[in-house]
């Protein structure tokens, strides 16, 4: 059976810089299928120098990537996507300026071929605080926060360092923050952890970025696990691994910021895990001594 693709949601405020993103995601697939769905009403927000042809209504882009408009009809381009051949190794939906995440990955989970692999949104430092005081678009933006796994903060180099110190501190009751200066941020903390999962080499390489990789794990409680890994306070951007339950059953686990998920694992070696945060707040000390006591406890 073949696996399901991977779906990576992106949300934001008309203006957060999603676009910005996605092309920069693009430009830094390293060898990925990328597909990309966009939410949009006018032409598809690719930089020209990505596309190789188009295909209908649909651009082929470098690297064997994709890129289709999908309106109102999203479970339609779902199904059109998984049944491309060769399938993309992970799917990137840049919702509208008004859309709810959750929406977007409520309809994903409904779909065989697809599987959600965490909600992103952007928020503007120049403009967040005052777009979500609008009497009109408040309630929204605030709403798009709140689903966020990842929150990402573009435009830092626009404001003063006090300004995003502020901006920083509204947004983090909201969610896990991290800065995003022209969408550059390192493809392994957003889509999961690549076709090989546990390297953890390619963020490990980044200077902002740290990672450290567990492997031959034996049993654990997955759900407790999960919980830990997700509070902030251990650092974690991102976490991925197949383990071991306590019964012996192969779990996947996928953290997202402050938020978890835990389903039923394809084949593949257990016991093994990766997790990426920002370089001096990855709490490594901590992380061991939560796997640990639950793995001596297994025994």
């Amino acid at each position: 059976m073949t696996s399901p693709i991977p779906v990576t949601v992106i949300g934001g405020y008309l203006g957060a810089g999603k676009t910005t993103l996605v092309n920069h995601l693009l430009r830094h697939a390293g060898g990925r299928r990328i597909a990309v769905l966009v939410n949009d009403f006018g032409a598809l927000p690719i930089d020209a120098d990505l596309i190789e042809n188009r295909e209908g209504d649909t651009l082929a882009i470098a690297g064997g990537c994709v890129c289709c408009s999908f309106g109102s009809d999203l479970v339609a381009a779902l199904g059109k996507i998984a049944a491309r051949d060769p399938a993309p190794g992970h799917l990137l939906i840049e919702a509208s300026g008004v859309a709810l995440p959750a929406a977007i990955a409520a309809s994903v989970s409904l779909h065989t071929g697809c599987a959600n692999d965490g909600i992103v949104v952007l928020a503007d430092a120049e403009t967040v605080r005052e777009r979500a005081a609008d009497r009109y678009l408040g309630d929204t933006i605030e709403r798009q926060l709140r689903e966020a796994g990842l929150v990402l903060l573009t435009k830092p180099d626009l404001v003063s360092a006090q300004a995003r110190t502020e901006a920083r501190a509204w947004l983090e009751p909201f969610a896990t923050v991290i800065e995003a200066e022209r969408g550059r941020v390192p493809i392994e903390v957003l889509l999961g952890l690549g076709s090989s999962p546990l390297s953890g080499t390619a963020s490990a390489r980044h200077p902002s970025y740290d990672s450290v990789a567990f492997e031959a794990l034996p049993p654990l409680d997955v759900a407790h696990l999960a919980d830990a890994l997700a509070d902030p306070a251990l650092g974690i951007l991102r976490a991925k691994g197949v383990l071991l339950d306590l019964s012996g059953t192969r779990r996947a686990l996928h953290v997202v910021g402050r938020r978890s998920e835990i389903c039923d694992a394809p084949p593949g070696a257990a016991g093994r895990m990766v997790c990426i945060g920002l370089r001096g707040r990855l709490d490594r000390a901590r992380l061991a001594a939560e796997i640990k006591p639950r793995a001596a406890a297994a025994g």
